[in-house]
């Protein structure tokens, strides 16, 4: 069963930035979309990225990060990473990383089956 392990995560000052890193154990990533999911203290859960097993196409869920947040993969490392710029206090969270059998990105959450423990980004001065 594929394993998901964030890391990156940590405290930075606003407009600071941090990469986070998404890397899969016991199965290949190659196959699978892989989303960014995040949840801040009191709140939902919300998408905020995601790309297709080709690493071709990114769908962004969350309007707030466009232009600040990238999202790239290396199939040969098993690894999909987020880009994080010009962070903002609203972006405190913490941040998953799903994997879906799809190759494609979905919208609905629960087309990712796979979830890692999540990795807390905070951010304040």
């Amino acid at each position: 069963q594929l394993q998901l392990v964030e890391s990156g995560g940590g405290l930075v000052q606003p407009g600071g930035s941090l990469r986070l890193s998404c890397a899969a154990s016991r199965y290949t990533l190659a196959y699978f979309a892989i989303g960014w999911f995040r949840q801040a203290p009191g709140k939902g859960r919300e998408g905020v990225l995601c790309i297709s097993s080709s690493g071709g196409a990114t769908a962004t869920y969350t309007a707030s990060v466009e232009g600040r947040f990238f999202i790239s993969r290396d199939n040969a490392k098993d690894t999909v990473y987020l880009q994080m710029n010009n962070l903002e206090p609203e972006d405190t969270a913490v941040y998953y990383c799903a994997a879906d059998w799809s190759s494609s990105c979905r919208s609905d959450e629960n087309d990712f089956e796979y979830w890692g423990q999540g990795t807390q980004v905070t951010v304040s001065s």
